[in-house]
């Protein structure tokens, strides 16, 4: 069996490494990446690639359909990853997240790979009432990015029978710690901000909604996925992932990171514009169709990882909002210093 994992070198991917190394250990496991932020390592003992058996370097816009050939099953990661990037990089959004998924799952089913996983986003759902959002819900994508994972889904259904199964894993807003950690996540920003200074300010008016899921519960989530039976929601499948204990507003978070490491004070914008994304999730689906899949992490032992995470790096940035560890920092870097066009492309 060979498992092609795409956007391995990022936030999640290290994990989901460790996760289908530990479930296949016989598999052979085949990295894609650009390489973005191949060199954010934070508290990494060994590079995470090291758990691949084979990594290549290049861009999903031009995906070589010739490595497809012999793979059983596609994780497909890559992406540009959240709103700001998204934001800024309107159109390389639509065509990285959405045309070229779309492209590789066409050329997948052309040579025999069984089944595909797409990372999309409960971010789909936008903005909504206080009512949890089911998989059949209208959707309110706000954003370039929320648009690229609404339109890789429907993209992806017309390729989806018996012998191409396609997964749809309608993820909540990741937390956790990583290899290459992320601080432009909500929680991980909360937990930074309480270890570095002791305040965290909340940048809206802290009411939006959020579902959360930690990275180590969204690789489970994925290993199901790659082995699914049609049983189990069909061959074509989508569906929300996390738990409904995880629904949180904002400033609950806030709330709950001080009370684990004390002496944080917790600071809301009142004078923020509203942000109108915000949404509670329903994940009954997700429980009855892989009970034994379930997210394993809660809140507070995820807040204490992440403390202890930083605390073993010796985090003392209290200005990391403008540092490496937000993603769209690392792309105006390398931009600054000419090493990516105005596309995103290596020069």
């Amino acid at each position: 069996m060979r498992i092609l994992i795409t956007g391995n070198m990022g936030y999640i991917g290290p994990c989901v490494t460790k996760q289908l190394r530990r479930s296949y250990p016989g598999v052979a496991l085949i990295g894609y990446d650009m390489g973005y932020f191949a060199n954010q390592l934070t508290h990494a003992d060994i590079l995470p690639e090291c758990k691949v058996d084979v990594q290549y370097f290049s861009d999903v816009r031009d995906f070589p359909g010739a490595l497809l050939p012999g793979v059983d099953a596609i994780v497909h990661l890559a992406g540009i990853s959240n709103d700001p990037i998204g934001n800024r990089y309107e159109d390389v959004t639509i065509d990285i997240n959405y045309r070229s998924s779309v492209e590789i799952a066409k050329k997948a089913k052309d040579a025999g790979v069984k089944s595909f996983i797409f990372a999309s986003s409960c971010s789909t759902y936008g903005f909504a009432d206080d009512t949890a959002r089911a998989e059949d819900s209208p959707l309110n994508p706000l954003t370039a990015y929320a648009r690229s994972k609404v339109y890789t889904e429907k993209g992806l259904k017309d390729f989806s029978d018996r012998n191409f199964k396609v997964t749809c894993l309608r993820f909540s807003t990741a937390c956790g710690m990583s290899e290459r950690l992320r601080l432009d996540l909500v929680l991980n920003d909360f937990v930074a901000s309480a270890v570095a200074s002791k305040k965290i300010t909340i940048l809206s008016d802290g009411t939006p909604w959020r579902p959360l899921i930690h990275i180590k519960d969204m690789a489970r989530a994925i290993d199901w996925a790659i082995s699914r039976d049609l049983s189990a929601g069909g061959e074509y499948l989508v569906v929300n992932i996390g738990s409904n204990d995880w629904n949180y507003q904002v400033r609950d978070l806030a709330e709950a990171v001080s009370k684990v490491i004390p002496g944080t004070e917790v600071a809301v914008n009142k004078e923020a514009r509203p942000d109108k994304r915000s949404y509670k999730v329903n994940f009954d689906l997700f429980k009855a169709l892989a009970p034994k899949h379930q997210p394993e992490y809660d809140l507070r032992r995820t807040v204490i990882e992440l403390k202890e995470g930083l605390e073993a790096m010796g985090f003392k940035e209290k200005d990391f909002r403008n540092s490496n560890f937000m993603r769209l920092k690392v792309l105006d870097s390398l931009r600054s210093r000419g090493l990516l066009d105005e596309k995103l492309n290596w020069t």
